[in-house]
């Protein structure tokens, strides 16, 4: 998983590493939940919302439709209504609900995160690559999983409490019988599921987590902020990437005066960043000539990241 602030280089990295691990014989989906679609900018090719896409040999890059998945997760929910509860059709008042929710945010989310699981745990590559969204949101997606643990939790014990008082549930079932075990195993479904992305995302030896940062003073203070906030869902951090550094044979050059100040600068923040993330450090990637978009650029950083690709 690639995280930080936004624009910062995290789709780059997740490209060129995607790449790399695709040109060494590894079987790769790099994947992404952003609604602005980086992914098919960077490889030059529409996959918004077509599932995982053939980039190179072994190389497959997926970017998740996210109203398609909220209106699938919808009718997910109806069909289910309609088979737990034995109805014809779905009654007014609850389709109201289904289509109010849908324009709530949580609901979108939700969709979201259940489409990464399904990534997740489905299985059939050597390695998934997540380019998340900025840190906010990355923060949000990942404590998802702690807190439907503790909601589906909740939710079991009612149920289950519910069989004591069959007068009200008669009542609520319209004489019709239910299926309690149906509800129970549903929610239990849902809760293994969530546990094994959780668990998969959180395992220090499947999963590595990295930061993407920039030589600015606001870059490095929300870095380390939010890798404190990471280390509370045990999301295994290991280690920073430092983007757009200005390349040292330049300072040398009879070069414009705002160059020189921005050297300046840049080399007070990459002492601040060697201090304060001490032996953390896995690259610096040099500021490239333009944008990274197509194999050729894709490649160019690959190489400046890992080396010979």
């Amino acid at each position: 998983m690639f995280g930080g602030k936004g624009g910062l280089g995290k789709t780059t990295f997740s490209a060129a590493t995607a790449y790399y691990l695709a040109k060494k014989g590894k079987r790769v989906l790099v994947f992404s939940v952003d609604p602005q679609a980086s992914l098919s900018d960077i490889f030059k090719k529409d996959i918004f919302g077509k599932g995982p896409t053939e980039i190179i040999p072994n190389l497959y890059a997926q970017e998740i439709d996210a109203d398609r998945r909220v209106k699938e997760y919808q009718n997910e929910i109806r069909q289910k209504i309609l088979t737990m509860y034995g109805m014809d059709k779905i009654p007014e008042e609850i389709e109201s609900y289904i289509q109010a929710a849908a324009a709530e945010p949580a609901m979108e989310e939700s969709a979201i995160f259940d489409e990464v699981v399904d990534i997740v745990v489905k299985g059939g590559y050597d390695y998934y690559i997540y380019d998340l969204v900025p840190l906010g949101h990355a923060l949000y997606y990942l404590s998802m999983a702690s807190v439907y643990d503790a909601w589906i939790d909740k939710i079991t014990n009612l149920r289950q409490q519910m069989r004591e008082y069959d007068q009200v549930a008669a009542v609520i079932r319209r004489d019709k019988d239910l299926d309690e075990d149906a509800i129970l195993n549903e929610l239990l479904y849902i809760k293994d599921r969530i546990n094994k992305s959780s668990g998969i995302l959180t395992d220090k030896k499947q999963t590595a987590f990295f930061f993407v940062l920039t030589a600015e003073q606001m870059i490095i203070n929300d870095t380390q902020k939010a890798a404190q906030l990471f280390a509370k869902f045990d999301v295994p951090l290991s280690g920073y990437i430092i983007n757009r550094v200005l390349p040292e044979e330049l300072k040398g050059q009879n070069i414009p005066e705002y160059l020189r100040n921005r050297f300046t600068m840049q080399d007070k923040y990459l002492k601040v960043i060697e201090e304060t993330f001490q032996g953390q450090i896995l690259a610096s990637v040099a500021e490239m000539e333009r944008d990274v978009t197509g194999i050729p650029m894709i490649e160019k950083v690959a190489k400046s990241m890992f080396g010979d690709v």
